[in-house]
Parts: structure tokens; C-alpha cells; sequence
């Protein structure tokens, strides 16, 4: 089972600034980029639902060139529920209550049904009177084209895009792009891992899609194309440990074998997405490879213009 919850707070606590700035630019006039501080989460119990609730991202931060301060809160969201702007405003009055500062709310809505447009207020009202009407801003991401941030420098625009509105046939040319805008952003390793991780989570292709996957890639710019090929590499050797963890529960050597078949398998299939069908023999040659070798021929598929240089490699 994913973990919705975790990924979208981890994404967005890591990009914190970068989120802001993309869906809400008008508050980065005002807020102090500096001063940006995560509070604890807090744990409200639902009296008429009986159950327990707790806030997803409450970040501390200051007024641009003024001493006081707003608090942003941020809920993630993957799945339609009726009474979620009762629980808004809930968290509202209690964050409020305790605090006694301004707050930002915002939702992320990634789920992909319904595609109406969610809530984004909860009302008290009565003929003569109204009593309470409390907005918040929403980020509804399968109401969002994704070709509409396609050439967003923003790695959290490289992130969601994979969860935005996308019609069955691009979804291996959105997982291209996406990479695509991720290797152009240089980050480090560590936020790389992070937004690749969460791409191939939710954009993941069977066999078919991986081969559009490869043809879209061949469009790219050649240091874009050998940037992509390092992640899907790097997806690899995660295929090879996950099937190492599962060996612990199915026996270790099952599990190792399985991992580095995987490996070899998705190479053989890299090669002839690249290359064209590969005779039987030298399948067996690919396949009699150790794992070192295995990782080095996933790097080096990118350089291949031809069969026989694919032999060449092979016989040094």
C-alpha cells in the first residue's frame, strides 16, 4: 500500500519555498523565505465522528520585513470525503485557539475520482443570518493539465505532474517529461532521489508504455537522455535490493536471484527498445553476466548506436 500521506508531506516539508511559490505566488510577496519553521503535528479527536485526526504540515513563518508571525497549514488528501471542510474549519479554530496567529490553510486533493471541482468552504448560515463563512485555497491536482507546467523550473511542478489530469495514452510521455524537468534542475542527490521516487510511485508503466517511454526519451537532448538513463538506472539497482529485502522472508537466495533476474530482464528489454529485437545468443550472454557487469551494461546502453556495438561491449 502507498503511503499517500508520507510522500505528499515529505515532498512538500522538502520543498517547502518551491510549492508556495508555484501554486501561491502571491504569498511569496509577503512571506519571509528565511524564517520558515515546521511545528509539531497536532492531534484533534472528531467528538460527533469518534475518531481521531492529525494536521499534515503546520509551518511557522514570518511576515516579510515585519516581527510577526502567520502560521501555513497544509492537508494532503487522497481521498473524497463529504464532511472534509467541517474537518478544515475544525482544524482551523483548534490551530487558531492554541496559536493565536493568522492561518494560511491549504488542501492538496490527489485523488483521481471524482474530477468535479472539491469544496473550498464551509458555511454556517440561516435565513437572517450568517453566521461563519471559511475559506481555504485548494490545490485540486486532476483538475490540473499537466502540459501546463511541463517547462515550470520547479521541482515540485517535476513531482506533480505525475498526479495531475492525464490521459491514459501520455502517461509514459508524461513520466519522460517529468524526468526531463527533474535532470534540468541540478539538484542534489538526495532531493533527486526524492522526486524520482515519487514519479515512478505513482507514473508506474507495464511493458507497453515502456517502450513509448523509451521513444519519447530518444527525443530529448543528448545530456538530458544520459541524466535520465542514470535515474532509471538507479531504479534498477532499488529493484535488485527490494528483491534482497524479500528474500529475508522467502529465503535469501531466492530473493537475491529474483532481484538480479529483474535486473537482467529490464536490461535485455532497455537494449531492445534501443537497438531492435537481440538474437537468443547473445541474450544468454547478457544473462550469464555478474551483477557488477549487469549495472555497467545499464550504463552504458546509452552509447550504443548499434548491435555490434553492443558485441563489442560484450566481448571486452
Amino acid at each position: 500500500m502507498v503511503d499517500h500521506d508520507r510522500l505528499f508531506k515529505e515532498l512538500v516539508s522538502t520543498f517547502f519555498v518551491e510549492f508556495i511559490d508555484l501554486f501561491f505566488p502571491q504569498v511569496i510577496t509577503y512571506l519571509d523565505e528565511k524564517s520558515v519553521k515546521f511545528l509539531d503535528k497536532e492531534i484533534f479527536t472528531d467528538v460527533t465522528e469518534g475518531e481521531r485526526y492529525e494536521t499534515d504540515l503546520i509551518a511557522q513563518v514570518k511576515f516579510k520585513n515585519q516581527p510577526s508571525f502567520f502560521l501555513i497549514h497544509i492537508e494532503a488528501q487522497s481521498s473524497s470525503q463529504t464532511s472534509f471542510n467541517r474537518r478544515m474549519f475544525s482544524y482551523f479554530a483548534r490551530l487558531h485557539e492554541k496559536f493565536s496567529l493568522p492561518i494560511y490553510p491549504i488542501v492538496i486533493f490527489s485523488y483521481d475520482s471524482p474530477q468535479k471541482q472539491a469544496k473550498s468552504q464551509y458555511k454556517v448560515e440561516f435565513p437572517d443570518l450568517k453566521v461563519l463563512n471559511f475559506n481555504y485555497r485548494v490545490v485540486q491536482l486532476n483538475q490540473l493539465n499537466w502540459r501546463d507546467f511541463i517547462n515550470q523550473p520547479n521541482p515540485v511542478a517535476s513531482a506533480l505532474m505525475a498526479k495531475m489530469k492525464i490521459a491514459d495514452q501520455d502517461r509514459a510521455k508524461v513520466k519522460a517529461q517529468c524526468l526531463r524537468l527533474l535532470v534540468t534542475l541540478k539538484l542534489d542527490p538526495a532531493r533527486m532521489q526524492l522526486i524520482s521516487g515519487f514519479i515512478d510511485t505513482y507514473l508506474t508503466l507495464n511493458p507497453v508504455e515502456e517502450s513509448i517511454f523509451q521513444s519519447e526519451l530518444n527525443t530529448f537532448l543528448p545530456q538530458e537522455q544520459e541524466d535520465v538513463m542514470q535515474i532509471v538506472t538507479s531504479w534498477m539497482r532499488q529493484g535488485i535490493e527490494k528483491g534482497i529485502e524479500q528474500g529475508i522472508e522467502q529465503g535469501i537466495e531466492q530473493g537475491i536471484e529474483q532481484g538480479i533476474m529483474r535486473e537482467k530482464n529490464l536490461v535485455i528489454r532497455l537494449i531492445e527498445r534501443k537497438l531492435g529485437t537481440i538474437n537468443p545468443e547473445i541474450k544468454t550472454q547478457i544473462q550469464g553476466l555478474e551483477i557488477e557487469e549487469i549495472e555497467a551494461l545499464g550504463e552504458a546502453i546509452f552509447d550504443f548506436a548499434n548491435v555490434e556495438d553492443l558485441r563489442s561491449w560484450l566481448n571486452r
